[in-house]
Parts: structure tokens; C-alpha cells; sequence
């Protein structure tokens, strides 16, 4: 929703239906209306719109620890968006991600650490990623 106020239209993809429907609560209490909420896997979801050839051009990414499949990152890549950018709660397997990305015509322009969690190792990292003219 954060990004609602710079797009014509946001999607949100999430597997868990509770956080949909309180995402869908949160946009009416504050009166977004150009966002659109589906409940379903983010993978699925990714690649049936890549076979449709949508094209979007943005997309956030923050996969769970084990990081992003390589289908959904082709898929991901088969939309074109002009950026991606990708919260990560692992810095290894964002790495490993973005290789991939890479290899589709992806550069690494900015990183952001985050140290949400003081007093321990764990940092929080946004990635954002520019599609190379070609």
C-alpha cells in the first residue's frame, strides 16, 4: 500500500488469507482505493501472469528465509518490469536471487541494509534492481 500513491494500480499477492483480508481492511480504513489484494501463492500467481504476458512496471519481492524458486524469478524476469525491488531477511539466498536476476538482464543498483532486530546478527536488506538497456 505504500506504494499506492506512486502507481495507477497496485497488486498484492499473499498466501495467507488473514493477512489479505486485514490488508483489504487496512486500504479501506485508509481510503486507497487502487490496490487490489489476491490470496494465493506468490509463485503460482507470478507465473500464470507471465504466461498471460502482463507486464508491470515494478515489482517488491520479500520471499521467506529459503529466498525465491528459479521458476518464479523466470517468470519474474518474463514480465520485464523495469525494477524489482527485493526485501530480503537472508542476505545469502538474496544473493543467490539476484545472480539469477542478473543473468536475465538485471543490475543491482542500490542496497539498503536494515537493523530491525538490535543486539543481534540479523539484518534486513532492500535490493532495488534496474532492468539493463539492452
Amino acid at each position: 500500500m505504500s506504494a499506492a500513491s506512486k502507481a495507477k494500480k497496485v497488486i498484492g499477492v499473499e498466501v495467507n488469507r488473514q493477512a489479505v483480508e486485514d490488508a483489504k481492511k487496512n486500504a479501506a480504513v485508509n481510503q486507497i482505493k487502487n490496490v487490489e489484494f489476491v490470496c494465493e501463492d506468490a509463485s503460482a500467481y507470478m507465473k500464470k501472469a507471465a504466461a498471460q504476458r502482463r507486464m508491470v512496471d515494478a515489482v517488491f519481492i520479500d520471499p521467506p528465509r529459503s529466498g525465491s524458486d528459479e521458476a518464479f524469478l523466470t517468470a519474474l524476469a518474463n514480465m520485464k518490469p523495469k525494477q524489482i525491488v527485493y526485501v530480503s531477511c537472508n542476505p545469502q539466498t538474496q544473493m543467490r536471487d539476484i545472480k539469477v536476476l542478473m543473468k536475465y538482464g538485471y543490475q543491482a543498483e542500490e542496497c539498503y541494509p536494515f537493523d530491525m532486530f538490535p543486539r543481534t546478527a540479523h539484518v534486513e536488506s532492500v535490493v532495488l534492481m534496474s532492468r539493463k538497456r539492452i
